[in-house]
């Protein structure tokens, strides 16, 4: 008998919690309802948003015992290439959750293995394939190999894994749009705008 939230593939894994809409009152609950064991865990949000992007959901992976072990933000807006609308989704997690994994759609719970995997097909361009800061530090992201429909990007700030998965896989672009990404644990700026539930956060995509 185990008291963990189990997966037949993974075992004991935590489970996910996500917010069925977004305004600033279910942002402030969400933040606010955490345990303190959590308080360490990011809200990564790009902030300032981009023209024309929105925050389309929120929500996180952990129990009353943990806390929330692993965070996810949601934003919607034009593609960079001008194809239509596109969606990334932010995740911030401890290591040994596969949260980001399970939205980049790779195998594996921690993506260190991706990462040298990149930076050995990266030989003749070593440097990272994305720069943004976070939390006020300049953070280099490392494109991983993900499904044809995303593209996820992979990289550590606050000592804990940081993911970018972007839909489509062009929406990646959106990572060299200078983003500055805001813990929202320090404050939600009230200019934040919302946009309709994420169907990726949702798993309805």
């Amino acid at each position: 008998m185990h008291s963990d939230w189990r997966c037949d593939n993974c075992g004991g894994v935590p489970p996910f919690h996500v917010a069925e809409h977004i305004n600033a009152d279910i942002v402030d609950s969400m933040l606010h309802n955490r345990t303190t064991a959590s308080e360490q865990t990011p809200f990564w949000c790009p902030w300032p948003l981009p023209t024309g992007w929105m925050v389309t959901g929120v929500g996180w992976a952990g129990d009353e015992r943990t806390g929330a072990r692993a965070t996810a933000v949601a934003c919607s807006g034009p593609e960079p290439l001008g194809g239509g609308p596109a969606d990334v989704v932010l995740i911030a997690e401890q290591p040994g959750v596969g949260l980001g994994t399970r939205f980049a759609g790779i195998p594996g719970l921690d993506p260190g293995h991706l990462i040298a995997e990149a930076l050995a097909d990266g030989q003749g361009h070593p440097g990272p394939h994305a720069k943004i800061k976070a939390a006020g530090h300049p953070t280099p992201l490392w494109c991983v190999k993900s499904p044809e429909d995303r593209s996820a990007y992979v990289s550590e700030a606050k000592g804990m894994w940081l993911y970018a998965i972007a839909w489509p896989a062009s929406a990646g672009y959106f990572l060299a749009e200078h983003v500055v990404l805001h813990d929202l644990s320090d404050g939600v700026p009230p200019e934040l705008v919302y946009g309709a539930p994420s169907p990726y956060l949702q798993g309805k995509a």
